[in-house]
């Protein structure tokens, strides 16, 4: 079954919403240009509220080593998700469990990136946009994905209830991953727009398995 992680969560509410639809993960941005990001304080009391066997992700993007480290200690994240140039060296060091995303256009060599960050525990793969580490909305060529790689495929990058059925049956990822796709406005997420998303990847699921 496909796994799903709905990111980019700023309110209890959405939260609540998230894991009431069904969903297995929830991430937390730490990226201050971002119109989805919270600061320690807001990340601490968002997961005071989340319920347990639900796994938290936090997003990074070139941050500071110490920054990571001092919110590990006031913020119990569970995986690392690093959106920057970030070296698999770099990754490995806070002693998490940690998923290396990588911007998809063509000429970037994925089966090459499977082969650097051997440590990941899978290849986020989202929309290559210049200028922007994530969460635009745009989603890419997925014939761009090898059909083996080394590491799991987390599949992002303008997934939403429209297209997400197509992408699973195309890719067959380990887990798709999806913001703005199930946003009423930026940083604001619609329940309604959760619970379809989630509906959707369990209807592709039980087709494909079939």
């Amino acid at each position: 079954m496909t796994r799903i992680k709905i990111c980019g969560l700023t309110r209890e509410q959405d939260i609540h919403a998230a894991v009431y639809a069904g969903a297995d993960a929830i991430g937390l941005v730490f990226y201050e240009k971002s119109p989805r990001h919270v600061s320690v304080e807001r990340a601490a009391q968002l997961l005071s509220v989340l319920p347990p066997f639900v796994t938290t992700v936090g997003l990074f993007v070139d941050a500071e080593a110490e920054f990571v480290r001092t919110l590990l200690a006031a913020v119990p994240l569970d995986v690392l998700q690093f959106h920057g140039d970030e070296t698999p060296e770099y990754c490995a060091q806070f002693g998490r469990p940690w998923l290396k995303a990588i911007r998809v256009r063509p000429g970037v060599d994925l089966l090459q990136c499977a082969a650097r960050y051997t440590e990941a525990q899978a290849l986020l793969l989202d929309a290559h946009v210049e200028g922007v580490p994530g969460g635009t909305g745009a989603t890419f060529d997925w014939s761009l994905i090898p059909e083996s790689l080394a590491l799991p495929v987390i599949l992002s990058g303008g997934l939403d209830r429209a297209n997400v059925a197509d992408a699973i049956a195309q890719v067959r990822p380990y887990a798709v991953d999806v913001s703005s796709g199930v946003e009423a406005q930026k940083g604001i997420k619609d329940a309604a727009k959760i619970a379809a998303f989630v509906n959707e990847v369990n209807r592709i699921d039980v087709q494909l398995s079939r």
